[in-house]
């Protein structure tokens, strides 16, 4: 994309969304956006982004438009907004972990108004959101991929093209799979080892610094550590729509996950026990309690 177009419209700022903005923003890119919610358009206003009244404002005003959104149902909605506005050809980098049936009837109804729909979910919490280090599984058009290969770059450290619309929702669902799975084993051994009578900073070093570390206890063990999850980079009342998606395709192409499979009772009593709008990482609370396991909450 030439300097003249750097301009790109965000529907949805919220945890991703607005890390996104940010992101764009801090490498020159002027953004136009929308969310729903009063305080996210408040604090991003003040970070400096444009914000317009609704999705169909946003497509006016910028060429390429990425969602970032909760609930297919508001995909859909966004979507019927935008092809309603009668506008030139966009293009929409559709963000979101959602069924394939939910994208590709998106993609129709931009489609029949003249624009191009890329299915672009993204891997990584919202802190590497944040710091941009977060990794795009791009799918549909390759032209139009290709073209916005800077606008990528300016908030994620890869970019892959995987061919056919819904390949980029199919790898989201494997690295989701693997998200959900070693979470809970985090949290497990976290919860062993304090059982066991060691610190959970000394569990955290030493497990980060073994053959047994991943991402995701670097990224979440920390919180745990501090017995705090109030500042969610993934709410688990998110997340539950995602390992929805994760296990019905799976059972869908008739895919075995047992270890999957098993962690789904851990997140659903992390709902039960008022952690829906903590992060994902509160299923260590859930596991301290089934072990008999009592500290105070960190500061």
């Amino acid at each position: 994309m030439t300097r003249r177009k750097r301009t790109v419209g965000i529907v949805g700022l919220g945890i991703m969304g607005g890390a996104f903005a940010l992101n764009l923003m801090k490498n020159g890119w002027a953004v136009t956006g929308h969310d729903t919610d009063a305080k996210r358009r408040r604090e991003l206003a003040r970070a400096g982004v444009e914000i317009l009244a609704d999705a169909a404002a946003v497509a006016a005003a910028a060429p390429v438009i990425i969602t970032s959104l909760p609930k297919p149902e508001a995909l859909h909605a966004v979507a019927a907004e935008i092809a309603a506005a009668r506008l030139p050809k966009r293009i929409v980098v559709e963000a979101s972990t959602f069924t394939l049936d939910d994208k590709l009837k998106a993609q129709r109804a931009l489609s029949r108004a003249g624009h191009t729909m890329l299915d672009c979910p993204v891997s990584g919490t919202g802190a590497q959101a944040k710091a941009g280090d977060i990794v795009i599984y791009a799918s549909g058009d390759t032209a139009a991929i290709r073209r916005l290969k800077p606008l990528f770059a300016a908030f994620s450290r890869a970019t892959h093209d995987l061919g056919a619309f819904g390949n980029g929702s199919r790898m989201k669902y494997v690295a989701n799979l693997l998200v959900a799975i070693h979470n809970v084993a985090s949290a497990e051994a976290m919860v062993l080892g304090m059982k066991a009578g060691l610190a959970p900073e000394t569990i955290l070093k030493f497990a980060t610094s073994g053959v047994g570390n991943s991402r995701i206890l670097e990224l979440r063990g920390p919180m745990m550590v501090r017995n705090r999850y109030d500042e969610p980079t993934m709410k688990i009342g998110v997340w539950q729509k995602d390992m929805q998606v994760i296990g019905d395709f799976a059972r869908a192409i008739g895919a075995a996950t047992p270890l999957f499979d098993a962690t789904v009772p851990v997140y659903d009593a992390a709902m039960a026990s008022g952690h829906a709008m903590d992060d994902t990482a509160a299923v260590c609370a859930v596991l301290e309690e089934k072990s008999g396991v009592k500290r105070k909450r960190g500061k």
